[in-house]
This record gives structure tokens, sequence and C-alpha cells, in this order.
């Protein structure tokens, strides 16, 4: 599997662990057709088991909102990018947000690209 199609997988599993709470081995189950992929696999239990200071770092570079507040798929598309760039040494923090921001065009409304560059564009810069 592709990374950017592990992403998407590892989107929808982090949308449904999110919104409908559900075990992270059994969203990322309803996600594939087939075998897991170990790059995906990596980025939705890295992201769960991670949350707390992802989100931490989140609600830092957040100006005028809550993180709760952030549209559901934003949210997570936020998550897993700064899992990448936290985490993830052998992925250059530009293409964690160029994916980030290619997620957010597919998948979140017409604002989501411009609000989750600016997000990420601050994380980079305390990440540096």
């Amino acid at each position: 599997m592709k990374r950017h199609t592990a992403r998407e997988k590892a989107l929808q599993a982090l949308f449904q662990i999110d919104v409908g709470g559900i075990d992270p081995h059994a969203a990322i189950a309803n996600v594939v057709e087939a075998e897991t992929d170990p790059f995906m696999e990596m980025l939705v239990l890295g992201v769960v088991e991670h949350q707390k200071e992802i989100d931490d770092l989140l609600r830092q570079h957040l100006e005028k909102w809550t993180l709760e507040r952030v549209a559901n798929v934003d949210r997570s598309i936020l998550r897993m990018a700064v899992f990448e760039m936290k985490y993830m040494d052998d992925i250059p923090l530009s293409v964690s947000m160029d994916e980030a921001i290619e997620l957010a065009k597919v998948f979140g409304d017409e604002k989501s690209s411009r609000f989750i560059n600016g997000v990420l564009a601050k994380i980079k810069e305390a990440l540096s």
C-alpha cells in the first residue's frame, strides 16, 4: 500500500475512533479489505498511544479555537500529521504537512486545508 493510501485509511480509522469510540484494532479492520499495512497501523496506534501529548501540542497552537470545536475530520488529520512530525524522524516535516493538506482537501470542507496548514506551520516552527 502506498503511503498516501495508508494515510487515507489511517484517517478513516482515526475518525472512527474519535467519533465512535471504537477499539483501534477494530477501526483498522473496518478500513482495510485484506491485510493491514504496517505504516497505516503505526499511524493509528501511534496517534492513540500519544494522543494526550499530541492534543496538548495542538491546543498550544490553536488560535481562537478549542480542540473540541475543531471539526472531527480536521482534528483527526491534525493528530495524524502531528504524530508524524513529532515521532517519525524519517519523514520530513514538509511531507507530513503536504500530505495533511491534501487529505483536508479531499475529506474536509473548503476551509479545512488552509486551517490545517496554518496550525501545522506553527507546530513545524515549534518543533524545528
